[in-house]
């Protein structure tokens, strides 16, 4: 039986993961249009190989360690907030756990795109330790945390990207 780690849907998703975390860090190296588009681009992808991964059980006991820091998590919110300037905040109506409200609040696609990386890079450092237990875990975490969050997470900031891009077409 093939591991779960070298099937098909969990490399096209580790594949999509590391590709959002290296856009993610690179967005210095962007105009801000090529860096949205591109982001556009990707999001859809991730969305789409996280749900096509299969459940999968931890082989280990303890949760696997995380590897983003704080230093990473801020470098990635700051890039992406400065990249989207004064479009970073969009109006949603849903709150954490996906419960929709009658109350509009504020939201920022760097702050989704930043708690997005967080679980991405996480994922993707635990597969350069190229222990199988690790990467195993790694990907049976990130898939719950993208049910449970992170998938929602997503779709906010990718309708928000759309509702900019949307408005520059016109």
């Amino acid at each position: 039986m093939q591991s779960y780690i070298y099937k098909d849907s969990t490399i096209a998703f580790v594949t999509a993961a590391a590709q959002a975390c290296l856009l993610i860090e690179k967005v210095q190296e962007y105009d801000r249009e090529e860096w949205r588009e591109q982001m556009m681009r990707l999001l859809p992808v991730l969305y789409l190989r996280a749900r096509l991964l299969e459940e999968a059980e931890p082989m280990m006991d303890e949760e696997p360690q995380r590897f983003v820091t704080e230093e990473d998590y801020n470098f990635a919110l700051v890039g992406i907030r400065e990249m989207m300037g004064t479009d970073d905040a969009y109006l949603d109506v849903f709150v954490d756990g996906g419960i929709y409200t009658d109350e509009v609040q504020t939201s920022y696609i760097s702050e989704g795109l930043a708690d997005i990386y967080q679980e991405l890079k996480d994922l993707a450092a635990a597969f350069q330790t190229g222990e199988e237990p690790i990467m195993n875990d790694a990907v049976v975490i990130c898939r719950q945390a993208f049910l449970d969050s992170w998938g929602r997470k997503l779709l906010a900031v990718l309708r928000a990207l759309h509702e900019i891009s949307d408005a520059s077409y016109q």
